[in-house]
């Protein structure tokens, strides 16, 4: 089962799914037509019952299903539904017997992108062991995820990989945010200029699916440089320069520590984008 199966990474997520030859259902709140799914459920994640009825017969879930950032309801409503659906969806599927699960956390869950103020993580590059700084309902609501997940795991045994994505792209839209952190450096400061291909979201999900996992284990995924044509190390000097560097950044090598992720899946992306590097203009 994939929830939020219309969306960006879901579509390619049931894609992918269909392609290496598993039946998909898909949970969607509107059906639009087109799902490369086996079945389609029209109901909430965050609705037992439809939840439930989407369940039948699976054996593995992707929950996908989100609001996607604070600005898409009020605090509570992304709070909530967030949180919600992740409880019900891991709920209903040890009910049903599914022993394994996938879930969208988010590179939000360390707090910057959100925050009404600027923030810096504590040291780059930032993994799985940083302090978070969350400031609101939609890294919070990341934060409880993986929580639920967690719990699930220690209680039921249910194995689950939380990814924890940063800004994922189709080409069109990988292609507006280059324009834009060439033009503006400082915009992508709070995403640590990070990026993934949705090819690779769907495969980094795959990979969570069927890989040998025991346990709740959350990892970033991202590609291995940024979409910034500029110095790594520069742009971390110039608009996080109180965090400390733990190790030299090579290039436009992202600002993340992705072995957890190689580590757990064997995940790296496959999607490189070839940008010329050139020197960070004064500010």
């Amino acid at each position: 089962m994939v929830t939020g199966a219309a969306g960006l990474i879901g579509r390619e997520v049931t894609a992918l799914l269909g392609r290496e030859g598993a039946a998909v259902t898909a949970l969607v709140l509107d059906d639009p037509g087109g799902l490369a799914a086996d079945r389609v459920v029209v109901g909430d994640a965050g609705d037992p019952r439809a939840v439930r009825d989407a369940l039948a017969g699976v054996d593995a879930v992707v929950h996908l299903a989100a609001l996607a950032s604070p600005a898409h309801g009020t605090a509570r409503e992304v709070y909530l539904g967030n949180t919600g659906a992740t409880f019900t969806v891991l709920d209903e599927a040890v009910r049903a017997g599914v022993r394994r699960a996938v879930i969208a956390s988010s590179l939000s869950i360390l707090g910057l992108p959100f925050a009404e103020r600027p923030l810096h993580p504590a040291y780059v590059p930032v993994d799985e062991r940083l302090p978070l700084q969350i400031e609101d309902p939609y890294g919070l609501s990341k934060a409880v995820d993986e929580q639920i997940a967690g719990t699930y795991a220690r209680q039921h045994g249910l194995a689950v990989v939380a990814l924890r994505y940063p800004f994922v792209a189709d080409a069109r839209r990988e292609e507006q945010r280059r324009a834009d952190l060439a033009a503006d450096p400082a915009s992508g400061a709070r995403e640590l200029w990070a990026h993934l291909d949705v090819s690779d979201a769907a495969r980094a999900a795959w990979l969570g699916l069927t890989r040998p996992v025991e346990g709740f284990h959350a990892v970033f995924v991202a590609a291995p440089e940024t979409l910034a044509p500029y110095p790594t190390g520069d742009l971390v000097a110039r608009y996080h320069p109180g965090s400390e560097l733990r190790r030299p950044l090579r290039g436009r090598e992202v600002p993340i520590d992705l072995g957890a992720a190689e580590r757990l899946l064997g995940f790296t992306a496959l999607h490189r984008r070839e940008i010329e590097e050139r020197p960070l203009p004064p500010p």
